[in-house]
Protein backbone atom coordinates (compact mmCIF):
# COMPACT_ATOMS: atom_id res chain seq x y z
CA UNK A 1 0.00 0.00 0.00
CA UNK A 2 1.59 3.37 -0.84
CA UNK A 3 1.22 6.45 1.66
CA UNK A 4 -1.71 8.32 -0.32
CA UNK A 5 -3.36 4.60 -0.12
CA UNK A 6 -2.60 4.40 3.28
CA UNK A 7 -3.77 7.71 4.39
CA UNK A 8 -7.26 8.03 1.86
CA UNK A 9 -8.01 4.16 4.16
CA UNK A 10 -7.20 6.09 7.31
CA UNK A 11 -9.54 8.72 6.06
CA UNK A 12 -12.35 6.77 5.61
CA UNK A 13 -11.99 4.81 8.49
CA UNK A 14 -12.16 8.20 10.32
CA UNK A 15 -15.67 8.36 8.77
CA UNK A 16 -15.00 10.94 6.09
CA UNK A 17 -15.93 10.41 2.52
CA UNK A 18 -15.10 11.47 -0.17
CA UNK A 19 -11.72 12.26 0.37
CA UNK A 20 -9.59 13.62 -2.85
CA UNK A 21 -6.09 14.80 -2.62
CA UNK A 22 -4.75 18.16 -4.88
CA UNK A 23 -2.05 19.99 -5.25
CA UNK A 24 -1.13 22.63 -3.08
CA UNK A 25 -0.78 25.41 -5.61
CA UNK A 26 -2.31 28.55 -5.30
CA UNK A 27 -5.56 29.20 -5.67
CA UNK A 28 -5.71 32.23 -8.39
CA UNK A 29 -9.25 31.83 -9.62
CA UNK A 30 -10.81 31.75 -6.77
CA UNK A 31 -8.66 34.67 -4.93
CA UNK A 32 -10.26 36.53 -7.82
CA UNK A 33 -13.61 35.87 -7.59
CA UNK A 34 -13.47 35.89 -3.54
CA UNK A 35 -11.90 39.24 -3.53
CA UNK A 36 -15.09 40.27 -6.51
CA UNK A 37 -17.42 39.46 -3.54
CA UNK A 38 -15.72 41.92 -1.31
CA UNK A 39 -15.88 44.34 -3.32
CA UNK A 40 -19.67 43.88 -4.21
CA UNK A 41 -19.93 43.94 -0.65
CA UNK A 42 -21.92 40.75 -0.38
CA UNK A 43 -19.82 40.36 2.78
CA UNK A 44 -20.93 43.23 4.82
CA UNK A 45 -21.21 42.10 8.24
CA UNK A 46 -18.38 39.50 8.27
CA UNK A 47 -15.69 42.15 9.24
CA UNK A 48 -13.32 39.18 9.54
CA UNK A 49 -13.72 37.95 6.04
CA UNK A 50 -10.63 40.58 4.53
CA UNK A 51 -8.58 40.78 1.62
CA UNK A 52 -5.97 39.66 3.47
CA UNK A 53 -7.35 36.55 4.73
CA UNK A 54 -8.65 36.08 1.32
CA UNK A 55 -4.95 36.33 0.07
CA UNK A 56 -3.36 34.06 2.58
CA UNK A 57 -6.30 31.51 2.23
CA UNK A 58 -5.32 30.83 -1.11
CA UNK A 59 -1.96 30.76 -0.62
CA UNK A 60 -1.24 26.95 0.55
CA UNK A 61 2.41 27.73 1.15
CA UNK A 62 1.71 30.61 3.62
CA UNK A 63 0.09 28.36 5.88
CA UNK A 64 2.32 25.64 5.35
CA UNK A 65 6.08 25.80 4.83
CA UNK A 66 7.35 23.49 2.11
CA UNK A 67 3.55 22.62 1.33
CA UNK A 68 3.04 20.23 -1.75
CA UNK A 69 -0.62 18.53 -0.93
CA UNK A 70 -3.79 18.85 0.11
CA UNK A 71 -5.99 16.19 1.63
CA UNK A 72 -9.47 17.42 1.67
CA UNK A 73 -12.39 15.66 3.71
CA UNK A 74 -15.68 15.55 3.67
CA UNK A 75 -17.78 14.16 6.63
CA UNK A 76 -21.40 13.38 6.06
CA UNK A 77 -24.19 14.83 9.05
CA UNK A 78 -27.14 13.38 7.55
CA UNK A 79 -28.79 11.11 10.10
CA UNK A 80 -32.26 10.83 8.81
CA UNK A 81 -35.75 12.31 8.49
CA UNK A 82 -36.90 13.83 11.81
CA UNK A 83 -40.17 16.19 12.76
CA UNK A 84 -39.16 19.92 12.27
CA UNK A 85 -41.51 22.42 14.01
CA UNK A 86 -44.68 21.88 16.54
CA UNK A 87 -48.16 22.68 15.20
CA UNK A 88 -49.63 22.46 18.98
CA UNK A 89 -51.51 25.95 19.62
CA UNK A 90 -49.79 27.34 22.06
CA UNK A 91 -46.30 25.90 21.48
CA UNK A 92 -44.58 27.25 18.92
CA UNK A 93 -41.53 26.22 17.86
CA UNK A 94 -38.46 27.11 16.17
CA UNK A 95 -36.13 25.59 13.26
CA UNK A 96 -33.15 24.55 13.67
CA UNK A 97 -30.95 23.74 10.62
CA UNK A 98 -29.73 20.42 9.96
CA UNK A 99 -25.99 20.06 10.85
CA UNK A 100 -27.01 22.04 14.69
CA UNK A 101 -28.99 19.13 15.50
CA UNK A 102 -26.15 17.01 17.66
CA UNK A 103 -23.00 18.29 18.90
CA UNK A 104 -20.44 20.88 17.50
CA UNK A 105 -18.86 20.09 14.02
CA UNK A 106 -15.72 21.69 14.87
CA UNK A 107 -15.06 19.22 17.91
CA UNK A 108 -16.05 15.90 15.95
CA UNK A 109 -13.39 17.34 13.29
CA UNK A 110 -10.62 18.14 14.74
CA UNK A 111 -10.10 14.73 17.17
CA UNK A 112 -10.65 12.93 13.49
CA UNK A 113 -7.87 15.52 11.80
CA UNK A 114 -5.42 14.82 14.59
CA UNK A 115 -5.41 11.43 14.10
CA UNK A 116 -4.67 11.89 10.37
CA UNK A 117 -1.96 14.51 11.08
CA UNK A 118 -0.47 11.75 13.44
CA UNK A 119 0.13 9.28 10.85
CA UNK A 120 1.26 11.88 8.37
CA UNK A 121 4.06 13.02 10.41
CA UNK A 122 4.94 9.26 11.09
CA UNK A 123 5.46 9.14 7.31
CA UNK A 124 8.26 12.06 8.34
CA UNK A 125 5.58 14.18 6.90
CA UNK A 126 4.58 18.02 8.74
CA UNK A 127 0.88 18.58 8.17
CA UNK A 128 -1.91 21.45 9.64
CA UNK A 129 -5.25 20.60 9.50
CA UNK A 130 -8.22 22.76 9.09
CA UNK A 131 -11.66 22.11 10.72
CA UNK A 132 -13.43 24.51 8.86
CA UNK A 133 -11.54 27.37 10.76
CA UNK A 134 -8.52 29.65 9.30
CA UNK A 135 -8.13 31.34 5.82
CA UNK A 136 -8.09 28.36 3.38
CA UNK A 137 -10.95 28.34 1.41
CA UNK A 138 -12.95 25.04 2.07
CA UNK A 139 -15.09 24.79 -0.85
CA UNK A 140 -12.02 25.55 -3.59
CA UNK A 141 -10.13 22.85 -1.80
CA UNK A 142 -12.68 20.26 -1.94
CA UNK A 143 -13.33 21.33 -6.15
CA UNK A 144 -9.97 21.13 -6.92
CA UNK A 145 -9.35 17.29 -5.10
CA UNK A 146 -12.65 15.88 -6.55
CA UNK A 147 -14.34 15.52 -3.65
CA UNK A 148 -17.29 17.26 -5.11
CA UNK A 149 -18.45 20.31 -7.47
CA UNK A 150 -20.04 23.47 -7.18
CA UNK A 151 -23.72 24.01 -6.90
CA UNK A 152 -25.16 27.36 -7.63
CA UNK A 153 -26.00 27.54 -4.15
CA UNK A 154 -22.65 28.04 -4.26
CA UNK A 155 -22.09 24.94 -1.92
CA UNK A 156 -19.99 21.81 -2.87
CA UNK A 157 -22.02 18.46 -3.81
CA UNK A 158 -20.90 15.43 -3.29
CA UNK A 159 -22.45 12.02 -5.15
CA UNK A 160 -22.88 10.03 -2.24
CA UNK A 161 -24.13 12.71 0.23
CA UNK A 162 -25.01 15.97 -1.46
CA UNK A 163 -24.40 18.95 0.22
CA UNK A 164 -24.96 17.53 3.75
CA UNK A 165 -21.44 16.79 4.44
CA UNK A 166 -18.90 19.20 6.64
CA UNK A 167 -15.50 20.17 4.67
CA UNK A 168 -11.95 20.10 5.93
CA UNK A 169 -8.64 20.26 4.90
CA UNK A 170 -5.15 18.47 5.65
CA UNK A 171 -1.78 20.55 4.30
CA UNK A 172 1.14 18.44 4.02
CA UNK A 173 4.78 18.77 2.76
CA UNK A 174 4.14 15.29 1.63
CA UNK A 175 4.22 14.39 -2.61
CA UNK A 176 0.83 12.49 -2.84
CA UNK A 177 -0.40 11.28 -5.43
CA UNK A 178 -3.37 13.28 -6.65
CA UNK A 179 -7.14 12.89 -7.84
CA UNK A 180 -8.67 14.87 -10.05
CA UNK A 181 -11.66 17.44 -10.15
CA UNK A 182 -15.12 15.97 -11.01
CA UNK A 183 -16.44 16.59 -14.67
CA UNK A 184 -20.29 17.43 -12.92
CA UNK A 185 -22.68 20.71 -12.92
CA UNK A 186 -26.01 21.10 -12.11
CA UNK A 187 -26.80 21.46 -15.63
CA UNK A 188 -29.84 23.91 -15.79
CA UNK A 189 -31.37 23.19 -12.59
CA UNK A 190 -31.91 26.37 -10.70
CA UNK A 191 -34.15 24.92 -7.51
CA UNK A 192 -32.30 26.73 -5.43
CA UNK A 193 -32.15 30.02 -6.73
CA UNK A 194 -36.30 29.75 -7.10
CA UNK A 195 -36.44 28.35 -3.61
CA UNK A 196 -34.36 31.13 -1.65
CA UNK A 197 -37.13 32.80 0.05
CA UNK A 198 -34.39 36.01 0.27
CA UNK A 199 -33.04 36.01 -2.96
CA UNK A 200 -29.77 35.86 -1.68
CA UNK A 201 -28.46 33.76 -4.37
CA UNK A 202 -27.83 37.08 -6.83
CA UNK A 203 -26.48 35.09 -9.41
CA UNK A 204 -25.53 31.08 -10.12
CA UNK A 205 -22.62 30.52 -8.01
CA UNK A 206 -23.16 34.44 -5.94
CA UNK A 207 -24.87 34.17 -2.97
CA UNK A 208 -25.22 37.98 -1.15
CA UNK A 209 -24.50 36.98 2.17
CA UNK A 210 -26.35 40.18 3.91
CA UNK A 211 -29.64 38.15 2.56
CA UNK A 212 -28.49 34.88 3.29
CA UNK A 213 -30.66 33.31 6.24
CA UNK A 214 -27.96 31.42 7.40
CA UNK A 215 -26.17 34.31 7.64
CA UNK A 216 -28.84 36.89 9.49
CA UNK A 217 -29.33 33.91 12.15
CA UNK A 218 -26.03 33.03 13.25
CA UNK A 219 -23.09 35.47 12.26
CA UNK A 220 -25.09 38.40 12.06
CA UNK A 221 -24.68 40.81 15.32
CA UNK A 222 -27.06 43.06 14.59
CA UNK A 223 -30.62 43.91 13.79
CA UNK A 224 -32.10 41.74 10.71
CA UNK A 225 -33.95 44.01 8.00
CA UNK A 226 -37.10 44.62 8.29
CA UNK A 227 -38.41 43.68 4.73
CA UNK A 228 -36.32 40.19 5.40
CA UNK A 229 -37.96 39.40 8.87
CA UNK A 230 -41.40 38.12 7.30
CA UNK A 231 -39.13 35.70 4.56
CA UNK A 232 -37.75 34.07 7.99
CA UNK A 233 -40.64 32.01 8.63
CA UNK A 234 -39.85 30.41 11.87
CA UNK A 235 -36.17 29.60 11.59
CA UNK A 236 -33.79 30.30 14.48
CA UNK A 237 -30.87 28.81 13.57
CA UNK A 238 -29.37 28.67 9.95
CA UNK A 239 -31.23 27.46 6.92
CA UNK A 240 -31.43 24.08 5.17
CA UNK A 241 -33.78 25.68 2.43
CA UNK A 242 -31.40 25.23 -0.92
CA UNK A 243 -30.16 21.93 0.60
CA UNK A 244 -33.74 20.55 0.85
CA UNK A 245 -34.75 21.23 -2.69
CA UNK A 246 -31.62 19.65 -4.32
CA UNK A 247 -32.06 17.22 -6.20
CA UNK A 248 -28.71 15.61 -5.87
CA UNK A 249 -29.96 15.56 -1.86
CA UNK A 250 -32.39 13.50 -2.15
CA UNK A 251 -31.69 10.40 -1.12
CA UNK A 252 -28.55 10.75 1.12
CA UNK A 253 -27.41 7.67 3.40
CA UNK A 254 -28.76 8.41 6.96
CA UNK A 255 -25.32 6.63 8.72
CA UNK A 256 -23.94 10.04 9.57
CA UNK A 257 -22.17 9.40 13.02
CA UNK A 258 -24.18 9.51 16.51
CA UNK A 259 -22.48 12.92 16.90
CA UNK A 260 -24.80 14.79 14.99
CA UNK A 261 -27.80 12.95 15.71
CA UNK A 262 -30.41 15.27 17.48
CA UNK A 263 -30.17 16.73 20.75
CA UNK A 264 -32.98 17.34 23.26
CA UNK A 265 -34.22 20.79 23.29
CA UNK A 266 -31.77 21.79 20.48
CA UNK A 267 -33.03 20.11 17.10
CA UNK A 268 -34.74 19.58 15.03
CA UNK A 269 -37.05 22.75 16.63
CA UNK A 270 -36.79 24.42 19.70
CA UNK A 271 -39.78 25.75 21.72
CA UNK A 272 -39.36 29.50 20.98
CA UNK A 273 -40.76 31.63 23.76
CA UNK A 274 -38.49 30.21 26.56
CA UNK A 275 -36.12 31.68 24.54
CA UNK A 276 -37.51 34.75 25.76
CA UNK A 277 -36.38 34.33 28.82
CA UNK A 278 -33.71 32.42 28.89
CA UNK A 279 -30.71 33.94 31.04
CA UNK A 280 -26.65 33.86 30.09
CA UNK A 281 -26.08 30.96 32.80
CA UNK A 282 -29.02 29.10 31.07
CA UNK A 283 -27.88 30.05 27.77
CA UNK A 284 -24.51 28.19 28.46
CA UNK A 285 -25.89 25.23 30.18
CA UNK A 286 -28.19 24.23 27.67
CA UNK A 287 -26.37 25.14 24.74
CA UNK A 288 -22.69 24.17 25.39
CA UNK A 289 -20.86 22.23 22.70
CA UNK A 290 -23.35 22.70 20.70
CA UNK A 291 -23.78 24.83 17.26
CA UNK A 292 -25.91 27.29 18.70
CA UNK A 293 -23.33 28.86 20.72
CA UNK A 294 -22.33 30.53 17.56
CA UNK A 295 -25.34 32.72 17.29
CA UNK A 296 -25.27 33.87 20.90
CA UNK A 297 -27.49 34.36 23.91
CA UNK A 298 -28.46 37.62 22.20
CA UNK A 299 -28.94 36.47 18.92
CA UNK A 300 -31.37 33.37 19.51
CA UNK A 301 -33.22 35.68 21.43
CA UNK A 302 -33.72 38.22 18.58
CA UNK A 303 -34.27 34.78 16.14
CA UNK A 304 -36.87 33.56 18.55
CA UNK A 305 -38.91 37.25 18.91
CA UNK A 306 -38.97 37.60 14.66
CA UNK A 307 -39.97 33.79 14.43
CA UNK A 308 -42.84 34.77 16.92
CA UNK A 309 -44.15 37.32 14.80
CA UNK A 310 -44.40 34.85 12.08
CA UNK A 311 -45.54 31.91 13.94
CA UNK A 312 -48.94 33.73 14.83
CA UNK A 313 -49.42 32.08 18.38
CA UNK A 314 -51.16 34.50 20.49
CA UNK A 315 -49.52 32.94 23.20
CA UNK A 316 -46.16 34.58 22.34
CA UNK A 317 -48.00 38.02 22.95
CA UNK A 318 -47.25 38.67 26.59
CA UNK A 319 -43.67 37.78 26.44
CA UNK A 320 -43.24 39.86 23.48
CA UNK A 321 -45.45 42.38 25.42
CA UNK A 322 -42.62 42.31 28.10
CA UNK A 323 -39.40 42.90 26.09
CA UNK A 324 -41.29 45.84 24.10
CA UNK A 325 -41.80 47.30 27.91
CA UNK A 326 -38.81 46.45 29.60
CA UNK A 327 -36.37 49.49 29.67
CA UNK A 328 -33.28 47.21 30.88
CA UNK A 329 -33.92 45.22 28.05
CA UNK A 330 -31.98 45.98 24.63
CA UNK A 331 -33.03 48.28 22.06
CA UNK A 332 -32.73 45.90 19.39
CA UNK A 333 -34.58 43.32 20.93
CA UNK A 334 -37.11 45.80 21.58
CA UNK A 335 -37.24 46.75 18.02
CA UNK A 336 -37.62 43.79 17.26
CA UNK A 337 -40.53 42.85 19.87
CA UNK A 338 -42.42 45.67 18.42
CA UNK A 339 -42.16 44.46 15.03
CA UNK A 340 -43.04 40.97 15.63
CA UNK A 341 -46.51 42.80 17.95
CA UNK A 342 -47.18 44.19 14.97
CA UNK A 343 -48.10 41.26 12.83
CA UNK A 344 -50.75 40.30 15.45
CA UNK A 345 -54.10 41.81 15.20
CA UNK A 346 -55.50 41.04 18.41
CA UNK A 347 -56.30 43.64 21.21
CA UNK A 348 -53.25 42.97 23.39
CA UNK A 349 -50.81 42.85 21.47
CA UNK A 350 -51.99 46.11 20.26
CA UNK A 351 -52.62 47.78 23.81
CA UNK A 352 -48.95 46.90 24.35
CA UNK A 353 -47.99 48.95 21.49
CA UNK A 354 -49.76 51.93 22.69
CA UNK A 355 -48.73 51.67 26.15
CA UNK A 356 -45.34 51.28 24.82
CA UNK A 357 -45.73 54.64 22.94
CA UNK A 358 -46.17 56.70 26.39
CA UNK A 359 -42.41 55.48 27.37
CA UNK A 360 -39.54 56.96 26.98
CA UNK A 361 -38.46 54.57 24.18
CA UNK A 362 -35.26 54.96 22.03
CA UNK A 363 -35.49 56.09 18.35
CA UNK A 364 -35.11 53.32 16.57
CA UNK A 365 -37.68 51.23 18.77
CA UNK A 366 -40.21 54.18 18.73
CA UNK A 367 -39.88 54.62 14.93
CA UNK A 368 -40.68 50.63 14.73
CA UNK A 369 -43.62 51.01 17.40
CA UNK A 370 -45.57 53.99 14.95
CA UNK A 371 -44.68 51.51 11.86
CA UNK A 372 -46.10 48.53 13.86
CA UNK A 373 -49.05 50.84 14.69
CA UNK A 374 -49.65 52.35 11.24
CA UNK A 375 -49.73 48.74 9.75
CA UNK A 376 -52.30 47.53 11.77
CA UNK A 377 -54.88 50.89 11.26
CA UNK A 378 -54.22 50.57 7.15
CA UNK A 379 -55.09 46.55 7.74
CA UNK A 380 -58.34 47.52 9.96
CA UNK A 381 -58.91 50.31 7.55
CA UNK A 382 -58.66 47.80 4.66
CA UNK A 383 -61.79 45.29 6.32
CA UNK A 384 -63.57 48.50 7.76
CA UNK A 385 -63.00 47.82 11.12
CA UNK A 386 -62.41 50.36 13.89
CA UNK A 387 -59.71 49.63 15.93
CA UNK A 388 -60.16 49.31 19.92
CA UNK A 389 -57.05 49.07 21.92
CA UNK A 390 -58.78 49.63 25.50
CA UNK A 391 -60.06 53.15 26.14
CA UNK A 392 -59.41 54.53 22.69
CA UNK A 393 -59.36 53.81 19.12
CA UNK A 394 -56.95 55.04 16.76
CA UNK A 395 -58.70 58.48 15.86
CA UNK A 396 -58.18 58.91 19.39
CA UNK A 397 -54.83 57.70 19.92
CA UNK A 398 -52.21 60.04 22.02
CA UNK A 399 -50.10 59.18 18.50
CA UNK A 400 -52.20 62.01 17.05
CA UNK A 401 -51.93 62.71 12.95
CA UNK A 402 -47.90 60.52 13.51
CA UNK A 403 -49.66 57.73 11.61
Amino acid sequence: MTITEEIIDHAKGLGFRPVGIAPADPFTETRAAAQARLKAGHLDGMGWYTPARVERGTRPAWLLKDARSIIALALPYYVGKFPVGDARPGAPHGVVSRYAWGRDYHNVLRKKLRSLVALLESKHGSARFFADTGPILDRAAAFRAGVGWYGKSTMILTEEQGTWVFLAEVITDLPLAYTKPLKKSCGSCTRCIDACPTDAIVAPYQVDARRCIAYLTIENRGGIPRELRPKLGTRVFGCDICQDVCPVNRYPSADASEDFLPRPGVGPSIPLIPLLKITEEEFRSRFQGTPLMRAKRQGLRRNAIVALGNAGDATAVPVLRHVLLDDNEDAMLREHAAWALGRFSDVAAQAALRQSWELALPAEVRAEVALALHDEHRRCEGEGQDLHTGAHSVDESPLGTSL
